[in-house]
């Protein structure tokens, strides 16, 4: 399978990652090991090498169903990333904490969960307002000094909460949201990244399901998205139908509407990675089948058109953090 170089971090990964959020019960309730297990053991099958996962997933319960889905794949040839914020206290409850002791417990937790010595990508999930940015920097080298952690960036930064970051640190990846239905950042995030040379790894390029062309618009969910807007009424029909009317295009490419979607974003000069949330083995299946597939220009303008803003309209698109 192809492999990219991650902005400047030095790590060569797969456009698609596989990833693990839907381990997160709170969001997405309860969903099967064995098929999150077998998924990823197919995904190395398939020449996917990147999986991305965070201790907030199931308060390390995604972190550790990674740990045992790799023990046995080569360790040299995987590149991991995981992600540290939260502060758990025993009742279940979390609040905001970089700070540098709380960031090396998190750390060593982390690779005891993930079966690892090195964690070869560690991100701040969030934006910390309290801790100052130089000590949480400070900390970062040190697990780098110290082997722990390979390279360092961050994730949910608007464009200046990455550059005041980066004053303080060598944070080489940024981890944002985008999709062609909501592709925010396209206005002043992206293009920083892209001059800087910073590795763009997007969340949700498939908008939580919809942007894979099997809702019809009549669905309910049980999950986080039964509260979500876009899963609601005549906006979720809407968005369906012009979900739906990509299948032409698809089907002239032999792709699927889902495997568009992904081309289509991983067109985007400042997008390296597609994050893909992975439930079962042939949901895994498909999306690298996307990889090293493209589409004309013409085309690729064609769809951003039919499901999101496109042209001028971009200059409006929300802004960066979720």
């Amino acid at each position: 399978m192809d492999r990219v170089l991650l902005g400047e971090s030095g790590l060569s990964v797969s456009p698609v990652c596989f990833g693990t959020w839907q381990l997160s019960p709170r969001f997405w309730g309860e969903q099967s090991k064995d098929d999150a297990v077998s998924a990823m053991k197919l995904a190395y099958d398939q020449g996917i090498n990147f999986i991305d996962t965070a201790d907030a997933y199931g308060d390390g319960y995604g972190e550790s169903v990674v740990g045992e889905a790799i023990k046995d794949l080569p360790r040299d040839e995987l590149v991991i990333v995981t992600k540290v914020f939260n502060h758990f206290n025993p009742d279940g409850s979390r609040y905001p904490d970089l700070t540098p002791d709380h960031v090396a417990e998190r750390c060593e937790a982390s690779l005891g969960r993930l079966g690892l010595d090195t964690i070869d990508l560690y991100l701040l999930h969030l934006y910390d307002q309290l801790t100052p940015l130089a000590d949480i920097a400070g900390t970062l080298e040190r697990l780098r000094d110290q082997g722990k952690v390979r390279a360092i960036g961050v994730s949910n930064h608007s464009v200046e909460q990455l550059r005041a970051q980066r004053r303080c640190g060598a944070y080489s990846v940024i981890q944002p949201p985008y999709s062609l239905i909501d592709p925010v950042g396209e206005s002043g995030l992206l293009p920083y990244c892209q001059s800087e040379n910073v590795g763009v790894m997007v969340y949700s390029p498939l908008h939580k399901g919809l942007l894979t062309g099997k809702y019809t618009g009549t669905e309910t969910f049980d999950d986080f998205r039964g509260y979500h807007a876009d899963f609601q009424g005549e906006r979720f029909k809407e968005l369906c139908d012009k979900v739906q009317s990509l299948r032409p295009i698809a089907d002239r490419y032999e792709l699927t509407i889902c495997q568009l979607a992904i081309v289509a974003t991983l067109m985007h000069p400042a997008i390296h990675v597609a994050i893909c949330g992975i439930k079962t083995p042939e949901q895994i299946a498909e999306a690298a089948g996307a990889v090293g597939r493209t589409i004309s220009r013409e085309d690729y303008f064609a769809v951003r058109n039919l499901v999101g803003p496109a042209g001028p309209k971009l200059a409006d698109a929300k802004g960066e953090q979720k």
